[in-house]
Parts: C-alpha cells; structure tokens; sequence
C-alpha cells in the first residue's frame, strides 16, 4: 500500500516536499490555509545548492531566471545623504552560478511540477484547509483538519506530516511547543513588493540603494518585470510595528530620508501594491527537526531570514534531500529522517551564522558599520572591476590568436 503524506503549506518549502515525497513513491497531500495560490513575489538568490536542487526536483526547464543577462543596460546605483548617485555593486551584479529570480517565479516552476505533465498523477492540494490536532499513534499520525469556507472538520490518517508552514508554523506549535522556544528575535523589520514602475529618471533595469544607519531602502529593476523594493530597519520592540497603520508607520521610519525621489516613490508606491510582505525577522533555532512522523522543513525548521538570502535555496535543497533520504530508506522512516538532517544540518548552521554579516550589508547597525559597508563594498567593485578587465583582456587575446592562425 502506498504511503501518504500531509505537507502543510504550499510555498517554495511544501511544494518542493511534496515533489521529493512523490519521487519516492509516496502520496503526498498537500493543505493551504489561503484560499488561492500567492503569485506575488520578492526578488530573491538562488543560490548553486538550489540550482541543483530545482534540477532533482524535475523543475529547472521550467524555471525563469532574471540575471543581468536578462537586463541589458542596467545598472547598480547607490543614493548619497545629497542625492548623488554613484556606481554601487547590487545584488542583481551577482557572480555565475547564482539564478536570479522572483518568489513567484520558484513557486511557478513547482506548481508545474506538482500539477502534473500527463506523465504523472498532480499532487491534490487543498486550499482553505488547516490542521486543527496531530495525534501520532503506533501506525500512523491522525490529523483534524477544518475547511475555513465551511468550517467543517474531519479526521484522517497519514504515514507523515511535513511541516511546511513557515516561520511561525502551526504545525511546530503543535508537536514541537511555542514560538518562544525556537524564534531568536533579531530587532529588525522587512517590507517587500512590487512596485508599479520604476524610479522617475532611472532605467528600468537599474537597482538601487539607499542606505542609512538602521534603515535602508532597495529598488531591484529588471528587464522583463516590473521593479520590486525592500524595505528594511531595526527596531527595539518589533511588536509595535504590527499596531496602527502600516502605511503611516514606514512613512515615520523613513522620515528624514523622503526627501530623497527614490524613497518618496517608493513610499508613495506602496499604497498602490497588490501584494506585499510586512513582517518582523527572526531565526529558527531547533536542535531537531523531526519528532516521530511529523517533520519541519523550510523557515517552519531552520527560517534563516531574508538576510541570509538561501530561504528559497535551504527549501529547494530540504525538499529534494528529503525525497532522496525517503528513497535509500523505504521502510524505515526514522532512519531516512536521520540521514536527511545529518546531511543537512551543516548547510543550514552555516548560513545561519553567516546571516549577522550579511544583515550588517543589508541595514548596517550603526554610522561606523555603515561606513565600513561601504568600504567594503567599494573594495568588491574594484576587485570585480580587474577581474572583468582581464576577463576582456584574455578574450581579446584568444580571439587575436585565432585570426593569426
């Protein structure tokens, strides 16, 4: 009899589960409390690891990347206390091997690949659904699920349940305790989403920064969408800024540097954005993800936040890992759980601790550490800068040498 599975959560972390679970030929289910699939999206690193992983996930092909290939005559921008704008090295300058994307465009690929290409059965997915009670028994784990259209609730049996469900995931209260447990509570606060066109006097392809002591501003411009903003700031009580308006509580952060065009366009952009994200950043910190037959994957497990920039990578490689621990165990469910962490937990503790420098790079926590953000990045251009040059001055030499022969 073929196994099923509950993956709860239908982001980047549940679909990826749920391909890895049906590539070792279980029946994955998957539940999702929003009553329709989110196809806004940030822009965001795919990383080497989750190139690979979307590759093993049977996903790449239809993956859409947005390097600066993609973006002909862009340019990194930096925006000075004067409004002076000088070259900046971006994140969008990324060196090969990183896939640049938007959120949305991952999710895409991964609904292809859960849907079906008539080479195999979709994978059912449930929206308005979410899981009220895990019980684990001997054989198996019972869950009472609701339907929040109906507000019915109903009992069902499942070999595994897979928490995908993010940072402050239901199903870790559930089985593992409260959030206070696991979030590390890093002081800082993101906005991110779409803008409606770019900055006034900018090209489209340009991204730009605009960064100040605990509060920064960044403007991502592609070729082929429209430009998304991130917005970012540290603060000493995040819980403060859920009251009020969202709206009037970034206009107050930002006040002092909305004289700047870029961040009025931006400010002034975020009344008209269909979809966005507001939220306070943590890290999740667990010393196991497993717990009998219910697992955590994506930031429901190790969230290494926004800074770290492999959220979209550690839920690529954790769901494709997990497929491939389930294959080489089969009937042992507990030892294919231990093999997947012990193979992935170095990666993620890694990139855990590097996200405090990055953060450092993203919203720096002082006027010193800003000033030696600069100087480093300052550095990384000129060391870019030599490496572009020589890489010219080879071609240069190569294609010389091929015509005098």
């Amino acid at each position: 009899m073929q196994k099923r599975a509950l993956v709860v959560g239908l982001g980047i972390a549940g679909m990826s589960a749920a391909i890895g679970l049906r590539q070792a030929g279980w029946t994955p289910v998957i539940v999702e409390r929003a009553p329709e699939r989110r196809t806004g999206g940030y822009f965001i690193f795919m990383f080497p690891e989750g190139v690979r992983a979307a590759a093993d996930l049977g996903i790449a092909d239809h993956l859409h990347t947005r390097n600066p290939e993609w973006r002909p005559g862009g340019n990194s921008w930096s925006v000075d206390r004067r409004g002076r704008r000088k070259p900046a090295l971006g994140l969008l300058d990324a060196p090969s091997g990183l896939a640049a994307v938007l959120r949305s465009d991952i999710e895409a690929a991964l609904w292809q690949g859960i849907t079906g290409d008539g080479t195999q059965d979709a994978v059912e997915v449930r929206f308005a659904t979410t899981p009220v009670e895990i019980t684990e028994g001997a054989a198996g784990v019972r869950v009472l699920l609701e339907d929040a259209g109906t507000g019915k609730q109903y009992r069902e049996d499942f070999d595994l349940v897979v928490g995908a469900d993010g940072m402050r995931s239901s199903v870790r209260r559930m089985v593992f305790g409260p959030d206070k447990d696991y979030l590390a509570n890093w002081k800082a606060m993101i906005c991110a989403f779409q803008l409606k066109e770019q900055v006034p006097t900018y090209e489209a392809s340009d991204s730009i920064i605009v960064s100040r002591p605990k509060r920064a501003m960044w403007v991502f411009g592609l070729a082929d969408h429209a430009p998304t903003a991130l917005l970012t700031y540290r603060t000493k009580d995040f819980r403060e800024q859920f009251s009020g308006s969202r709206d009037e509580r970034l206009r107050a952060v930002y006040s002092g540097m909305d004289d700047d065009p870029v961040v009025r366009h931006v400010l002034d952009s975020l009344d008209e954005a269909p979809d966005h994200v507001f939220d306070s950043v943590h890290q999740v910190r667990m010393p196991r993800w497993s717990r009998g037959r219910v697992v955590l994957v994506g930031d429901a497990a190790w969230c290494m936040n926004l800074y770290s920039g492999m959220g979209a990578t550690s839920s690529l490689r954790g769901g494709a890992a997990l497929g491939a621990a389930l294959r080489e165990h089969p009937d042992d469910l507990a030892a294919a759980l231990d093999a997947w962490e012990t193979g992935l937990r170095p990666f993620i503790t890694k990139h855990q601790r590097t996200a405090r420098l990055k953060q450092q790079m993203f919203v720096p926590s002082s006027r010193r550490a800003a000033v030696l953000r600069s100087v480093l990045i300052g550095l990384a251009r000129r060391i870019r800068g030599r490496r572009t040059a020589t890489e010219a001055g080879g071609q240069q030499v190569s294609a010389l040498s091929g015509a005098s022969r």
